[in-house]
């Protein structure tokens, strides 16, 4: 009778310990799955991957990938972090599992809009991992400013097969954050090169609004200026202290710092411009779920699934009601970009009416 209470004592306490595991798994799951994407390397020692070639076409995910709509504006395009991270600080460029997103997530939900605009390029670069999008230490900020370097050398690649005639810039979150700095370092300065500029878009990207550069877009019809936000759902409570603790912003010199309270840019894409205004879903000219679609394939939109305003620097939008629209993939794939674009058909509408308009000043 002792040898068998013996042994029932042992099995509550083996069930016991594995349900206290098996709940702190659940309780920490976040930070344990964060953990193991941390490279555990001081980044002044680490060595990055081979930097690409852009003369060569296999450091370009799009090459003026045109979607035969006749525009003629050259569109440069910087994707958003796809590579989750582990052993790397920065991706290979090419990372099968980090080339999957990009081709099934990225580039058709986020670069296609522009494509009716003109043909669109976007290098692979040697991303900074999807870890150093979850924390602001300074192994992480080196990577996202390393990455710098490989899309500057791609953009003059680009630029110098395109001396002349409009040119777009568009950049999704990291990507975002990298053709702010293209802008305002290497494009701003330069008058003859900033004449050529259609817009720029910066999707889910924090911008300070007193950054220098490229102006905010005030009113549909302008030209050289910026669209910048970051959309989050309007129920989402003290989601803007949340984005602050982790919001970085680029110095004077090249580095990345703390936004801190520095007011955020938003405009509003369903306006077109910046206000303060809630602009209601009937403007609302449709979202886009185009995951997995080949270049070229046209999604479906549904229009009408969102009112969105600029408040405290964030674009505050309602809930959209269809299940197109809902979070994807594992943990990492969450915390990425989301897999549909809400507002796919404003931006593409917002830069065909942009490019009409710098046509017209130029007499064309």
């Amino acid at each position: 009778m002792r040898r068998w209470s013996l042994r029932r004592a042992a099995l509550v306490v083996a069930m016991a310990s594995v349900a206290v595991v098996a709940v702190a798994a659940l309780v920490w799951r976040s930070d344990i799955l964060q953990a193991l994407l941390d490279p555990e390397i001081p980044y002044p020692a680490y060595d990055p991957p081979p930097a690409p070639d852009y003369s060569a076409p296999t450091a370009w995910a799009l090459r003026e990938a045109s979607l035969g709509s006749g525009g003629d504006a050259g569109v440069f395009f910087v994707h958003a972090t796809a590579y989750d991270g582990g052993r790397e600080w920065n991706a290979p460029p090419g990372d099968p599992v980090a080339e999957r997103f990009l081709q099934r997530v990225i580039l058709p939900n986020y670069a296609a809009p522009f494509g009716r605009a003109g043909p669109v390029s976007a290098p692979r670069y040697r991303e900074a991992s999807l870890y150093t999008r979850l924390t602001i230490r300074q192994d992480a900020r080196e990577a996202r400013a390393f990455a710098y370097g490989d899309i500057e050398r791609a953009f003059e690649t680009w630029l110098a097969a395109r001396p002349e005639g409009p040119i777009v810039i568009a950049g999704v979150e990291q990507g975002g954050e990298l053709a702010d700095r293209l802008l305002s370092e290497r494009i701003a300065p330069d008058p003859a090169l900033r004449r050529r500029v259609v817009a720029a878009y910066l999707i889910q990207t924090t911008v300070p609004e007193d950054r220098a550069g490229v102006p905010p877009c005030e009113r549909p019809e302008q030209t050289g200026c910026l669209v910048a936000y970051v959309a989050v759902p309007e129920d989402e409570s003290g989601r803007l202290d949340r984005l602050r603790k982790r919001a970085l912003a680029w110095d004077a010199r090249g580095r990345l710092v703390e936004i801190g309270e520095r007011p955020l840019l938003c405009v509003n894409p369903l306006a077109g411009g910046r206000t303060d205004a809630l602009v209601e879903a009937r403007q609302h000219r449709g979202a886009a779920n185009a995951s997995q679609l080949e270049w070229g394939v046209r999604p479906a939109f549904l229009d009408r699934q969102v009112a969105a305003q600029c408040r405290d620097g964030l674009l505050r939008h309602t809930r959209p009601e269809s299940d197109s629209f809902r979070p994807a993939g594992g943990w990492a794939d969450r915390r990425k970009v989301n897999p549909y674009n809400l507002f796919y058909a404003d931006l593409e509408h917002d830069v065909e009416v942009r490019l009409t308009a710098w046509r017209a000043a130029q007499g064309r």
